[in-house]
């Protein structure tokens, strides 16, 4: 469950606040900086994630795909086509969302594990398309990638990774205006008809929910948002490989959504920041560390269930229970 509107807006103004006033005290650490720029972006891919997944209750593996669609989308438009990267970005988003809606087409039949299979294919196949004549063909570079993406530029201000304060700042606006969407969508009707699609679609249909258009919207929306983040980190990072599709990252990712908590928007946002952070602490241990974060996915499922709310909520209520006996004496009134 949820946490309720005013909860859930405290929670994503004290998160971002606290990040906004980061600089201020890391803003001359290059390498902290970009920790924190990282963890923006990834907190909207896992927002996005946790959304269809733990509210649509749709198990999409292809998140990680949309984001690299759309870093490449971004890239291509402003390169080949000279577009503007701000608009290269919008339209990257508009790629990635066109191809959420074809990857969602299949899988409104089907349920379950077979819709996890079927996005997970997606990714998969991702990788060598990317790496393919077709591929070169229409500028993704093959296996060398793309080298040269033109950084973002706004009212005069260049966002590379020479000026990572401006980044910070932009990623924070994009993270927001992102984290507000998703809490808009999960407080209004479509969220009620996530959840209600999400527990029994046949019940939801006797409703008159069409599982058919918010199945789409999802998948649309979600793709969408990771595909505009993806274009913005390829903008940023100013170069792409095909290395993003690695099992790795998928992981990490699998981390935040769990670590945050499957469904307990907006506990990914912290998932995310926490998880870059340790992502980061055991990057030294080279090979072993995809091993260490498939481990910690484990441990999570058993001990955090239901992620960082889970455990808050049970910590407030062993509080409150703990002042009622306080007040009481300890008696019980049964």
């Amino acid at each position: 469950m949820s946490m309720n509107w005013k909860s859930m807006s405290a929670f994503i103004a004290v998160i971002y606040g606290i990040m906004a006033i980061m600089p201020l005290f890391v803003g001359d650490v290059d390498h902290l900086m970009h920790i924190l720029i990282m963890c923006l972006i990834w907190a909207v891919v896992a927002s996005c994630w946790d959304l269809i997944m733990g509210f649509a209750g749709i198990f999409s593996f292809g998140q990680v795909a949309f984001f690299v669609i759309g870093a490449y989308a971004s890239a291509i438009f402003s390169i080949d086509f000279g577009i503007n990267p701000f608009f290269a970005m919008l339209l990257a988003g508009t790629v990635a969302g066109g191809f959420g809606v074809l990857v969602g087409l299949p899988c409104l039949r089907l349920k379950g594990a077979y819709v996890a299979l079927v996005t997970f294919a997606v990714h998969m196949i991702l990788e060598p398309f990317l790496k393919s004549g077709m591929g070169r063909a229409i500028g993704t570079g093959g296996s060398m990638g793309i080298l040269t993406i033109p950084p973002l530029e706004l009212f005069g201000i260049s966002f590379t990774a020479d000026n990572k304060i401006a980044v910070f700042y932009a990623a924070l606006v994009l993270a927001v205006v992102c984290s507000v969407i998703i809490m808009l969508v999960i407080r209004s009707f479509w969220g009620t008809a996530f959840l209600a699609l999400k527990d029994s679609e046949d019940f939801a249909a006797s409703l008159g929910v069409s599982g058919l258009r918010y199945k789409l919207a999802v998948f649309a929306l979600t793709s969408f948002l990771t595909g505009l983040v993806g274009g913005f980190y390829g903008h940023y990072v100013g170069m792409l490989s095909t290395r993003m599709l690695g099992i790795d990252l998928f992981v990490t990712l699998m981390i935040m959504l769990v670590l945050g908590g499957i469904g307990q928007y907006p506990g990914v946002i912290l998932g995310a920041i926490m998880t870059v952070g340790i992502n980061e602490n055991l990057s030294a241990l080279g090979s072993y560390r995809p091993m260490i974060l498939g481990a910690m996915v484990v441990v999570l499922v058993l001990l955090l269930p239901d992620g960082i709310i889970g455990l808050l909520r049970r910590f407030a209520f062993w509080k409150t229970s703990a002042g009622e006996k306080a007040v009481t004496g300890g008696v019980d009134n049964n």
